[in-house]
């Protein structure tokens, strides 16, 4: 399996990386916060991270934490800019700011390949940077999400971007889709997303590597024939040669690439993170 690598663009740069920790540039704002993924040496020493940064996460759990101000007034929101596309970002509770950078890779997929008129579907869209970058070129968007809160922040940069027009859906990811193939639905793209883990509404227990032979063969038959679906999985527990496998089951013709998403630092270190499959 090869890795997929995202690049740096003007208002986003990963400065470097170590110590399980991340240093990131968003527009004018740098922020150190912690990665499992960054088990090496970093570059550059502790004390020139803390000198270049403006915020840095703090963990309390493994999954929440505070954010500490290091310089600056510590506004905990901002906006920066992917082409002509609007991202805010926010200082959350979960070490995120909004945008997952190594999906960068998909982003300029679609700014290449989708065109106008072409129905695009994501599930787990999360704040909305696939889709709004779909919207942008003329594409008609579904966008999915079970969280409220995520869908008006998707908004924001849909209508922070100068567009309109994508379909919001508050609702299970997973649940809308199969409904969209009872529907006799199709999509020229299918982007998904999905957790590694999580607890449903009515408690039911969410493992990626139980759910994702349902999900693909979901996609698969919302899928139009010379459509494509694009899977990014981060779970050690569902690794490329096992969602190889899956996938050389469930798809018949289809062409199936299995890549590693990955950045690199400007100090040259490079950070893995789940898996990207590309299926057309």
């Amino acid at each position: 399996m090869s890795r997929l690598f995202a690049q740096h663009w003007a208002d986003y740069e990963l400065i470097d990386a170590g110590g399980d920790r991340k240093l990131e540039r968003w527009g004018d704002v740098i922020t150190i916060r912690p990665d499992r993924n960054a088990y090496f040496t970093p570059i550059l020493s502790k004390n020139e991270w803390q000198k270049k940064a403006h915020f840095e996460f703090i963990e309390e759990t493994k999954s929440k934490g505070e954010w500490k101000v290091l310089k600056g007034e510590g506004n905990p929101e901002w906006t920066i800019a992917y082409n002509d596309v609007k991202l805010h970002l926010h200082l959350t509770k979960f070490k995120h700011v909004g945008v997952f950078p190594e999906q960068q890779a998909n982003w300029e997929f679609i700014e290449n390949h989708v065109q106008e008129g072409d129905r695009i579907l994501n599930l787990f869209g999360y704040t909305g940077a696939a889709s709004v970058v779909a919207r942008a070129k003329g594409a008609d968007v579904f966008h999915v999400d079970s969280v409220k809160q995520v869908i008006s922040w998707g908004r924001e940069n849909m209508e922070s971007s100068g567009l309109a027009d994508i379909h919001w859906v508050l609702e299970d990811a997973l649940k809308f889709a199969q409904r969209e193939v009872k529907r006799g639905h199709k999509y020229d793209g299918i982007i998904m997303d999905p957790p590694a883990f999580g607890i449903g509404a009515k408690k039911e227990r969410w493992k990626i590597e139980n759910k994702f032979p349902e999900l693909l063969e979901t996609a698969l038959q919302l899928k139009n024939d010379n459509g494509f679906i694009i899977a990014n999985t981060y779970s050690p527990r569902l690794e490329a040669p096992e969602i190889a496998r899956i996938c050389k089951e469930k798809c018949n013709s289809e062409s199936i690439q299995v890549d590693t998403l990955s950045l690199k630092t400007t100090t040259k270190k490079i950070l893995e993170y789940g898996q990207r499959t590309f299926i057309q």
